[in-house]
This record gives C-alpha cells, structure tokens and sequence, in this order.
C-alpha cells in the first residue's frame, strides 16, 4: 500500500465529503485521515490522507474525485514515511521549545522544526530591529526583503493576523522577543489551519523567550 495526501476543495455541505470517500473507494482506495485545512464561503478545503494499492491508480482517484460536483483536486502528494503522525509532531516540536536551555537553541529548534512540520522549502527567524537572521533552514529571501514583505503584510488585517496570506509565504510575530517566524513553501498553498499552527508555535517559543531573560 502507498499512501498519499490528497488536498481536495469541496462545498461546505452535508454529503459532500462522503461522496468523495465513495469515489476513493470505487478505485479500491482508503481514507485513513482527514483534516479541515479551511472553511469559508461556502466551501473547504480538506487534506485527505488516502491508502491505495498501487501508484498507477493516482491519475484514476483524481478523475473520480474530480466527477463529484463542485469538487476541485488541489494536490496529490506521495507521503514517504506513512507512520509520520503530524499532529504528533506538533506536540513535540511545542515540548521541545519549551525544554530549550537557552535562546540559541530555541531559535534552532523553532526554525528546524516548523521548516520540518511544514514540508517548507526555507524558514527563517528573522530579528526585526536589525535586519538580521538569527537561524535559518533552506535558502530564504534576504533579510531585507523578508522585513518589506512582513511591512507590507502589515497593512491588511487578515494577513497580519495570520489568517491569510500569499500561497507561498507564512508568518507569525514573537513580540517578546523582537523577531518574525517566517517560512515558504512553493507548489502547495499554506492554508488557514496551517498558519495558525504557525502562530502557536510562534507564541510558545516567544513565552519560552521571556522565561529566558
């Protein structure tokens, strides 16, 4: 069995997930796994982790998806380590911020661990003040442009808040501590429920800050 991350848009309706399902079932295919990425409008955007027996049913399970009205594939994405439990790895990412000695190993684990969590293709913790990346996994943009986007971001209230956004770019404030979280993934859109998992990180590693001073 393989097993894939299936990100589908469908109407917020009563049915409609079960109808997907059925469609996934037709092609011998098995929900193991659902999660609500977003909600609005009348439509969501769920993230389905399916099991199916062989890869060259893929193409097939999107055209089925796909006839169920009003319902959109987003991405199809092979999971290499099945086992890997993402909501576990949120909890452990929180316990080990809160055991950091010391702020180096805060910053460290904060940006290594979201840029894990998230399948980002860079993170950065930028400090605000001076311009300057205080850890950084990947290959961000420079400092400078990473402070103008956080500026800019600024003067819309959703995207300040953290609750939307740019597809490719995500970020949370650690006011305590005078730095962003910042992280970008291109090809999968980062979508609501993620960046809110974004900013509590970002707000129990700035609490574990201020116990730190």
């Amino acid at each position: 069995m393989e097993h894939y991350t299936v990100r589908v848009w469908l109407p917020d309706r009563p049915g409609a997930l079960g109808q997907v399902a059925s469609r996934i079932g037709a092609v011998r295919g098995d929900v193991v796994g659902i999660e609500i990425l977003e909600r609005g409008g009348g439509r969501a955007i769920d993230e389905l982790i399916v099991a199916l027996p062989e890869s060259g049913l893929v193409d097939l399970l999107v055209n089925e998806i796909s006839q169920v009205e009003d319902v959109d594939v987003e991405d199809v994405r092979l999971i290499a380590d099945p086992a890997r439990d993402a909501r576990l790895d949120a909890l452990e990412t929180a316990t080990r911020l809160v055991e950091a000695p010391d702020v180096e190993r805060l910053f460290t684990v904060l940006c290594t661990d979201a840029f894990a969590d998230f399948d980002a293709d860079w993170c950065a913790v930028l400090h605000h003040s001076d311009t300057s990346l205080s850890h950084a996994v990947g290959a961000p943009p420079e400092a400078a442009w990473l402070v103008a986007f956080i500026e800019g971001s600024k003067v819309s209230e959703a995207v300040a808040a953290g609750a939307s956004g740019p597809d490719d770019v995500a970020w949370a404030p650690l006011p305590a501590a005078g730095h962003e979280l910042m992280l970008g993934r291109k090809g999968r859109p980062l979508r609501g429920r993620e960046r809110r998992e974004l900013a509590a990180l970002a707000r129990i590693a700035d609490t574990r800050w201020q116990a730190l001073h």
